[in-house]
């Protein structure tokens, strides 16, 4: 629970609100007392302040300070505090407890002067900080803790609902992503149909196509990886019967060991050899184990080179082949026994998609720092369906296995391992009853 990314992600938001709401309540509650204090301190002022007018209008409608007791007393029952004025000459002439009358004062805090707008001093009077018995319902004290109280549940109340909200949040939040872990386990398992159903535009989303599409690819090649298990088995059993048909015939003494014999368990072999060496260069090309000898090398005349090797090849199906050489081709850096396998291979693949009286076209230029060299045909062409696939193992785009026209299924993706180990990239473009152009880039000699 505690390793959970759920109880993780609302331990944290909690402890933001925490201290987000903590730092606040501080915050508020500290300026609230201030501007509580000062209100106050503005209050006694100005019922200080009246104080002193009333007293003074007292003074002067009347005989001095005679009878002056009732009406400081009722002062100090409103105000909460005990008043004490005293005349001139220091002595008592109301208190508001009525304890001090006629007698001689020590002041215990700072007197207030009474007086007609500062004019003459008519005596002076002391408010004391305690209270006359009753509770003053001007202190800033019973307003703060009122104010502190309110702010405090107000954000107990705050944090109860937003942990509330996190909780349920983290929950919709997590949803996609304990989905995604539950169909990746199923994936583990082999379930290569599970997809995650969660549609949104966010970063959850994103994560959810992109593993959506890792489980496309992940099905397709396991898809791919049987084919390929099955197409071995196929490509293996031919010659291998053909050649135990042989023998069980040689030895049955069914047919003599002659040189057509021979010739016939020969090319059985070689079909055999030639598989199994596609298979392990195919392997060293995707381990990058595969060594290349690099140096200068004019394409030019590996293209010539290679076209009049398949010259034969092409003549006795009955096409006509164009070699197109921009002038003056830069030298490319490759290995020339290995970008010739990748030439001839796609001439060979040419050769078997174009009928009779079709024409091969083979084209060198150079672009930017890389030469291009392109194979096109005039042949049947590729579906669309097929198109993405061609450069995968085994695959055929003629799924009758057919040696003819659908052969191992090896030569285009060792065309392609062999060119990008070169640093290059191989493409293929084709529109059916139209034919198809493959296009291979290199990169110039320094």
């Amino acid at each position: 629970m505690i390793h959970s990314l759920q109880f993780r992600l609302l331990a944290a938001f909690t402890l933001g609100i925490l201290i987000t709401v903590g730092a606040a309540f501080l915050f508020i509650n500290q300026s609230t007392r201030g501007e509580i204090q000062r209100f106050w301190e503005r209050s006694e002022e100005a019922r200080a302040a009246r104080m002193d007018l009333e007293l003074c209008r007292y003074y002067r409608m009347g005989t001095g300070w005679a009878g002056i007791q009732p009406v400081v007393k009722q002062m100090g029952g409103l105000a909460g505090r005990r008043l004490i004025l005293v005349d001139r000459g220091g002595i008592v002439v109301a208190d508001s407890q009525g304890e001090l009358v006629g007698e001689w004062y020590k002041p215990e805090v700072p007197g207030r002067p009474v007086s007609p707008m500062g004019g003459e001093v008519l005596g002076t009077i002391y408010i004391s900080a305690e209270s006359s018995g009753r509770p003053d319902p001007f202190s800033p004290r019973p307003l703060s803790e009122a104010v502190g109280r309110f702010l405090l549940w107000g954000g107990l109340a705050a944090i109860a609902v937003a942990v509330l909200l996190t909780f349920l949040l983290s929950r919709r939040v997590l949803a996609p992503v304990r989905a995604l872990a539950q169909t990746a386990r199923r994936l583990g398992k082999g379930d290569f149909s599970q997809r995650v159903q969660f549609k949104d535009r966010g970063e959850v989303g994103e994560l959810a196509q992109a593993f959506n599409s890792m489980a496309t690819d992940l099905e397709r090649a396991e898809q791919l990886k049987r084919n390929m298990v099955a197409d071995i088995a196929h490509e293996l059993r031919t010659p291998l019967s053909n050649i135990r048909g042989y023998l069980e015939a040689l030895r049955d003494g069914v047919i003599k060991p002659d040189a057509d014999t021979i010739r016939s368990l020969d090319e059985e072999a070689s079909l055999l050899a030639r598989l199994v060496d596609d298979l392990q260069e195919l392997s060293l090309a995707e381990t990058g184990d595969l060594k290349l000898v690099c140096r200068a090398e004019d394409m030019a005349r590996l293209v010539r080179q290679t076209v009049a090797a398949t010259e034969a090849q092409m003549s006795g199906k009955g096409l006509s082949v164009t070699i197109n050489l921009s002038d003056k081709l830069p030298l490319v850096n490759i290995d020339p026994h290995r970008i010739g396998q990748v030439l001839r291979n796609l001439l060979e693949n040419a050769v078997a998609h174009t009928g009779a009286g079709g024409t091969i076209i083979v084209t060198a230029r150079q672009q930017d720092g890389w030469v291009e060299v392109t194979v096109a045909d005039t042949g049947e062409g590729i579906p669309p369906e097929d198109l993405p696939n061609i450069f995968e193992r085994f695959y055929r785009v003629d799924k009758s296995r057919a040696r003819a026209t659908g052969g191992s299924g090896l030569g285009l993706t060792i065309a392609k391992r062999l060119v990008e180990a070169h640093g290059g990239k191989i493409e293929a473009h084709s529109e059916p009853g139209k034919g198809s152009r493959f296009t291979f880039t290199l990169p110039k000699a320094e």
